[in-house]
């Protein structure tokens, strides 16, 4: 079991990011870690209240989690899978 650290409300598990996700951080000058951080912290970034509401409830149900932040001129989705064996960064087109 991954131990949580710094105010983590979850593991995060096996940390992977698609190439273009990672592009886009890096052109915008955020590292994943920032990302990564407050998705882990319950900062959902710009995700509509429903979602915000789904992702609480996962939090206690085991279901998946997902934050969405804006990257540049689009947005980052950062997606923990329900086991919370990974999680993933990706554009919201990959998907």
């Amino acid at each position: 079991m991954t131990r949580l650290v710094d105010n983590e409300r979850f593991a995060l598990g096996a940390v992977v990011g698609t190439p273009a996700a990672l592009d886009a951080l890096a052109r915008a000058g955020i590292t994943p870690q920032q990302l990564l951080r407050r998705h882990a912290r319950g900062d959902w970034g710009v995700i509509g209240a429903e979602d915000a509401c789904l992702n609480e409830d996962a939090l206690h149900t085991g279901a998946r989690l997902l934050s969405a932040y804006p990257v540049g001129t689009g947005r980052v989705w950062i997606i923990t899978e329900a086991d919370r064996s990974v999680t993933t960064l990706l554009l919201p087109e990959e998907y």
